[in-house]
Parts: structure tokens; C-alpha cells; sequence
């Protein structure tokens, strides 16, 4: 997948809008089955307990995780949509957030260390996340569920770009 600036016709010697690159839906999936795992058992575990110790009347306090995944479920789609990234010339952005958006720029040459890391769950998945250490702890960031492959190939090129505007990595 090549990423790189979109140059508009008419356009030449202007800065171009960057190209985008949204997540895999798979972060999604792991999100969402995540919430279920965790509440629907304990809305379970909450109605069963009090509708045996406390009355059936109760029980129906065990809707309130349930009432969660509800909400939670389309939130988590919002929150998914809204990350996204894109490789520029000198910089790469990172951009997420629904009610408050928040974009990271990391230059290229502020770059010390470009690691990809995987947990079991997101082994599972078939997802890994790419972290950005730089100089400044403050402008860490992070891509999360990305393909294993994408997050390889990411690394790399920041790896290289880095090294070529002689930076720490």
C-alpha cells in the first residue's frame, strides 16, 4: 500500500492534503467482543445473585450492563472511525478523537525508537500496534490494529526516514 501526498491539479508547489489511512476493521471486532465478554457475564452473574438474595425486583439492576454494551457498542464504532494516520514528506500524522480531536505530528527526524508491539488478544485478531518514541515524552504515539504486516512495513519506513534526516533511531 503506498501512502504519500495527493498533489490536486492546479495545485503545484502548494501543500497537498496528506492520504489518509484508516484501521482495520478487526480492531473493531476485538473492541466490540471485548464489551460483550465483559459485561454480558456480568450483567448474567448480577441477576442471578440478586434475584436470589435480594428479590427479582432487584434483577432487573442487572440491565445496567447490559444497557452499557448497548451504548457502548455504536460508541466504539465512532471512537474506530475516527483514528487514522498519514506519511508525509518530513512528518507523520495521527489523528483521532470524536468528541475531542486530537492530532499527533512526529517528525520524522525526532524519531528514537519505532517498535511494534502485539498482545495475546490482538495476536488473536491478527493485529499489532506500532509505537513512536521520541525525544520528548509528550509527543509518544501510538497506531493501534494495524495488520502485522502494515505495522512492519510502517516501522521500517520510519525507521528509515528517521535514520536519513539523521535522527536517534
Amino acid at each position: 500500500m503506498e501512502t504519500g501526498m495527493a498533489e490536486p491539479a492546479g495545485t503545484a508547489g502548494t501543500r497537498a492534503e496528506p492520504v489518509w489511512n484508516g484501521l482495520p476493521r478487526g480492531l473493531l471486532t476485538m473492541r466490540r467482543l471485548l464489551l460483550v465478554v465483559w459485561f454480558v457475564p456480568m450483567a448474567v452473574a448480577a441477576g442471578v445473585l440478586l434475584g436470589l438474595f435480594a428479590g427479582p425486583l432487584w434483577a432487573l439492576f442487572a440491565l445496567l450492563p447490559l444497557a452499557f454494551v448497548a451504548w457502548g457498542w455504536p460508541m466504539l464504532g465512532r471512537n474506530w472511525r475516527s483514528w487514522r494516520y498519514a506519511e508525509r514528506a518530513d512528518d507523520l500524522l495521527i489523528s483521532r478523537g470524536v468528541l475531542w480531536r486530537e492530532e499527533t505530528i512526529v517528525p520524522y527526524g525526532r524519531m528514537q525508537l519505532v517498535e511494534v508491539t502485539s498482545g495475546p488478544v490482538e495476536r488473536y485478531f491478527g493485529l499489532a500496534g506500532v509505537q513512536l518514541h521520541t525525544a520528548a515524552a509528550a509527543t509518544d504515539a501510538r497506531i493501534p490494529g494495524l495488520l502485522p504486516e502494515e505495522a512492519e512495513r510502517l516501522r521500517d519506513r520510519l525507521t528509515a526516514l528517521g535514520e536519513a534526516r539523521s535522527a536517534g533511531l
